[in-house]
């Protein structure tokens, strides 16, 4: 039970054995992706 409390405290970059690996992957992935997709839309507008 301290174990997983421990895990998320000190958040490793690299876990051996993840249990939200692929949600988290795709959490990072996801806000990355808008980010640019953000920037590339003002970027649009901004451009003449």
């Amino acid at each position: 039970m301290g174990d997983a409390g421990c895990e998320t405290c000190r958040m490793p970059v690299l876990d051996p054995n993840p249990q939200n690996g692929q949600k988290k992957m795709l959490i990072v992935f996801g806000s990355f992706f808008a980010i640019f997709v953000v920037i590339a839309v003002i970027a649009t507008i901004a451009s003449p």
